[in-house]
């Protein structure tokens, strides 16, 4: 069977890489402000999963499995040649290579970390917002995002922050992490609802779709069925 991708699905998935790679290099900032500890991160990493639920929405569960493995794909390679990077000699007049691994010498553990909370928290997302969608009959749209998004960020921080600081950071800031991260994350995906909305019913009429997940495989590893 041929298949083909329109203009705006690679867009939507080009745009889903760039913030997941984005938001991994800034996780390595832990930043403090008022009451609330959260990594750098936080600013652009909500952006991937409202664009997941983009997808969700518009394409359906099975075109969103095959952009979340993309993402890890393209996050995977990125670290690599970082690692690369870090590994090679450097040239004796320069003197970066302390800040660049004590900026990244961490790295490691942060995106192993990242890697396995992103499939998880990504495929339950998706998950929870295709599931929704069919028993509310395409009704709700705001509900089910927030919805998603507190299924899947939770999982997400309830996964990452213990693989990437345990033992660096002490646990009661690991804790407030936790918390603090899937609660903001969510209040990020309620500001944005109504340009996520907009965007939406801006997709939707422009490729005239709306996909119903009726009878499909939700198992992760499926992605030769998009």
């Amino acid at each position: 069977m041929k298949r083909s991708f329109t203009t705006i699905f690679l867009l939507l998935t080009v745009l889903f890489c760039v913030f997941l790679i984005l938001a991994n290099l800034l996780e390595v900032k832990v930043v403090k402000v008022g009451w609330f500890t959260f990594t750098a991160g936080l600013l652009v990493f909500p952006v991937s999963y409202i664009i997941n639920d983009c997808i969700v929405e518009v394409y359906g569960f099975r075109k969103a499995r095959l952009v979340i493995w993309l993402g890890f794909l393209m996050n995977f390679i990125f670290v690599m040649f970082l690692q690369l990077c870090i590994v090679m000699p450097p040239d004796p007049s320069w003197t970066g290579q302390e800040a660049v691994d004590a900026v990244f010498g961490n790295t490691w553990r942060i995106l192993t970390g990242s890697f396995i909370a992103f499939i998880c928290g990504s495929m339950v997302n998706a998950y929870v917002m295709s599931r929704m969608k069919v028993k509310c009959e395409g009704r709700m749209f705001s509900l089910r995002a927030v919805v998603s998004t507190l299924f899947g960020e939770s999982v997400d921080s309830v996964i990452f922050f213990p693989i990437a600081f345990l033992g660096i950071l002490p646990i009661s800031t690991i804790l407030s992490l936790i918390w603090t991260q899937a609660l903001l994350k969510t209040i990020y995906e309620v500001v944005a609802l109504p340009v996520t909305i907009k965007c939406v019913r801006f997709i939707k009429r422009r490729e005239e779709t709306d996909t119903y997940d009726n009878n499909i495989s939700y198992k992760w590893w499926r992605i030769d069925q998009f």
